[in-house]
C-alpha cells in the first residue's frame, strides 16, 4: 500500500476560496485550501505520479473536509519538469476543472519552491535547482517577494549542463514542488488582480519519445 505524506498550513489569503492545486513536476502533491488553512497530500515516487494522483486528490479533499463540487478554483504547477510525468498533473487539473466548469489557473512550480524558502527567511535572492536528468537541470532563480507576496523571477526557467555548474548562495534543490504553496500563491495572484501563467507545460525540451519520420517513398 501507497504511502503518502499529509501536512496542514496556515493560509489566510484565502478569504473564502476553496483552492485544488496539483503538481507531477516533481514527485506528486496535491493541496486543498479553504477557510484559512491548506492541507497537502504528497508522494516523493518519481514515476508514479498516473497511479497515485487521483487518490492524492481524494485523499486532500477527505482531509480538509471539502467536497469536489465545493471547489471554486483550479491550479496545476506548469513545470519545468519531465514529459511523462509533469503532463500527468496537468490533465488531472484540466479533467478536474472542466468536471467543475472551471478554468484552470497555470502557475510555474519552481515560483512555489521560491516562496516558501524567500518566506523562510533568504533575503538575497533564490535559485532552484532540479535534476532534469541526461546530465541538465532545470534552474530558475528569483530575486525577492513583491508587494503582493509572490516571487519575483531574475530569471525565467532554464535548461543548463551539469557537467560544470557552480553552486551559489541561497540555493535549493526541492525534493518535490509544495503543492501547498501554489494554492497560497494563486490566492494572493487572485486577490491582486494579477495574471496567471500561459497554459502550456514547461518541458524546455523535446520529449525523449519522438514520433516516427514519414517513410521515404520507396523509388521503383
Amino acid at each position: 500500500m501507497t504511502s503518502f505524506d499529509v501536512r496542514t498550513v496556515s493560509a489566510p489569503e484565502l478569504g473564502e476560496r476553496v483552492i485544488l492545486a496539483i503538481d507531477t513536476s516533481l514527485g506528486t502533491s496535491v493541496a486543498v485550501g479553504a477557510g484559512g488553512s491548506v492541507v497537502e497530500v504528497s508522494s516523493d515516487d518519481p514515476r508514479g505520479h498516473a497511479e497515485v494522483v487521483g487518490a492524492l486528490i481524494d485523499r486532500a479533499l477527505s482531509e480538509r473536509g471539502i467536497l469536489a463540487a465545493a471547489v471554486t478554483d483550479v491550479v496545476a504547477g506548469m513545470g519545468p519538469g519531465p514529459f511523462t510525468g509533469l503532463r500527468v498533473g496537468i490533465v488531472a487539473a484540466h479533467a478536474f476543472a472542466l468536471g467543475r466548469g472551471q478554468s484552470v489557473l497555470p502557475l510555474v512550480s519552481h515560483d512555489a519552491v521560491a516562496l516558501e524558502t524567500l518566506e523562510a527567511g533568504a533575503t538575497a535572492g533564490v535559485r532552484v535547482v532540479q535534476d532534469a536528468k541526461r546530465r541538465e537541470l532545470f534552474v530558475t532563480d528569483y530575486a525577492s517577494l513583491d508587494w503582493a507576496g509572490c516571487p519575483e523571477r531574475a530569471a525565467e526557467p532554464g535548461l543548463v549542463a551539469r557537467e560544470g555548474y557552480e553552486a551559489v548562495p541561497n540555493e535549493v534543490w526541492p525534493e518535490r514542488v509544495p503543492a501547498a504553496a501554489l494554492v497560497r500563491l494563486a490566492a494572493r495572484r487572485l486577490a491582486a488582480g494579477r495574471a496567471f501563467e500561459p497554459d502550456q507545460a514547461l518541458y524546455l525540451r523535446l520529449p525523449d519519445v519522438m514520433q516516427p519520420k514519414a517513410p521515404k517513398p520507396v523509388t521503383p
